[in-house]
């Protein structure tokens, strides 16, 4: 569970930071969390083969642009690259960035594939402390909140959990085509696979999944069912859609005492008060009379509650995690080694398939 971190204002100095990459990812995700963060982080530099977005960089952050990569990662005014090219082109720019002597903060899909994934936690043991993770979805408030309340108990022994993300969207960009790394599975797949290993709260017993191109334009897939299941016998599932045109809560908990969903605004909740313990019941092998057996009288606790986890914290927190790590030493709470359990996921879901 993420604990938010306060920074020392007298150890405050600003990160240099470059964006490799001024499209969708560097320039309206990126970009607009670090203008959150100026004072923690300076953006001095971008890269990127479009004109009109490098000329945007320079007259908004006065940053120095390049066009071509080795030029931009040769800048000695940049400590930190933030790659948010396309996924197909992760592994190489990284290396690139860490044979160039900087710290590499890295978009997700880490790759768009488990073996050049391996790669990359092998070249984050060549380069230690330079290589970090951006699953900046590990601190949503909604994922933060439900973890705390499973956390309370007062759901009982939580044994299947719902994530959802579908809407209906007639893609046409470059996350259609297979060749670059598009589909679902890489595209909210590894947000909502982390999520889900991280509910798991336990190693994977299995990976069942199912993939189908629906709506969208180009080859790969659209619409995708993962299930997991843990050696805790958890069972986490997840369906992500673009071909959906009736929506589902954002998640859903079920346990042994209540149950939870969520829009990611509010948490419904409905469960029996922790505090009495429930008579216990026995199985009658005899023909009931009518009914199901014996009624049950519960008497359920329900509300809804906003989405505030404590600390209140948010996506862009990564940023704030990434400044303590790189100038206060602490440690980073994304690993390596979780995102390559997220692209064996991933490797596992498309085995087989024409989207492999």
């Amino acid at each position: 569970m993420a604990k938010k971190t306060s920074t020392t204002k007298a150890k405050t100095r600003p990160i240099k930071i470059g964006i490799l990459g001024l499209g969708r990812a560097g320039w309206n995700m990126h970009c607009r969390d670090l203008d959150k963060k100026k004072k923690y982080f300076q953006i001095v530099a971008g890269c990127d083969p479009l004109a009109q977005r490098r000329q945007k960089m320079e007259e908004t952050y006065g940053a120095a642009t390049y066009k071509n990569i080795q030029d931009f990662l040769a800048d000695p005014n940049m400590e930190v690259v933030s790659i948010a090219t396309r996924s197909c082109d992760h592994l190489e720019h990284t290396r690139m960035a860490l044979k160039a002597g900087k710290i590499v903060f890295l978009e997700k899909p880490i790759t768009d594939n488990y073996a050049d994934a391996k790669k990359l936690k092998t070249l984050a043991k060549k380069y230690p402390n330079k290589l970090f993770i951006r699953h900046n979805r590990r601190f949503e408030s909604g994922f933060l909140h439900i973890r705390q309340i499973i956390e309370s108990g007062i759901l009982g022994d939580v044994f299947e959990i719902k994530l959802r993300r579908v809407q209906f969207q007639r893609r046409d960009d470059w996350q259609t085509l297979k060749r670059y790394g598009g589909g679902q599975l890489l595209n909210w797949g590894p947000h909502i696979i982390d999520h889900g290993l991280r509910f798991l709260e336990s190693p994977l017993k299995s990976i069942w999944g199912n993939l189908k191109r629906v709506v969208a334009s180009g080859n790969a897939e659209d619409h995708l069912k993962i299930i997991l299941t843990g050696k805790n016998d958890r069972l986490i599932d997840i369906e992500i859609s673009g071909g959906a045109a009736i929506g589902e809560p954002i998640y859903q908990v079920w346990g042994t005492r209540g149950a939870l969903s969520s829009d990611d605004v509010n948490i419904t909740l409905r469960y029996l008060d922790p505090r009495k313990k429930l008579k216990e019941r026995k199985a009658d092998p005899r023909t009931p009379q009518a009914g199901f057996g014996t009624p049950d009288k519960l008497k359920w606790i329900e509300k809804t509650i906003p989405v505030k986890p404590k600390p209140k914290i948010n996506t862009d927190y990564i940023w704030d995690a990434l400044y303590e790590t790189i100038r206060n030493r602490k440690k980073f709470p994304i690993t390596i080694e979780q995102a390559v359990e997220v692209m064996k996921v991933v490797d596992t879901v498309k085995k087989g398939t024409k989207f492999a």
